[in-house]
């Protein structure tokens, strides 16, 4: 069955698959009235809805709560660090089996999934280790 999407849903999907990278919806009605073919916000939020559940586009909300929309390509790892908010995308992938298990044992369809890790990176790391010594000399 040929999915039928409308002409706003066509234009995001074509937009995210050649950003290559994740953005926000704000950032996505940015581009289309940079492209000129501007739609209205809400627009953009009910066209990445549809996208979502019929799974075309994937959503990462990150620790501050923004979304960010990516076309579904491949799966999604990041390591992000709750003080600069830096987010290392990592290429290792050990929930495959896991999905494919799920898939099997709940009659579920699995579009995509996302795995992040939160903490500090080598930096924020040092920088907090090296604030605490300071502050507390008997270490």
């Amino acid at each position: 069955m040929k999915i039928q999407r409308t002409r706003s849903q066509d234009r995001i999907l074509t937009l995210l698959k050649s950003l290559n990278r994740a953005v926000s919806a704000q950032d996505i009605y940015i581009e289309l009235r940079n492209r000129e073919q501007s739609m209205g916000l809400a627009t953009v939020y009910r066209s990445l809805e549809a996208l979502k559940l019929e799974g075309s586009v994937q959503v990462r909300t990150l620790a501050n709560g923004e979304s960010l929309y990516s076309s579904v390509q491949r799966d999604q790892h990041h390591l992000t660090c709750l003080n600069c908010r830096q987010s290392i995308a990592i290429n290792e992938c050990p929930v495959h089996q896991l999905e494919s298990q799920l898939e099997d044992s709940h009659q579920f369809r699995i579009y995509y999934h996302t795995l992040e890790f939160f903490g500090l990176c080598d930096r924020c790391s040092t920088a907090y280790h090296s604030e605490e010594a300071d502050s507390n000399p008997h270490l």
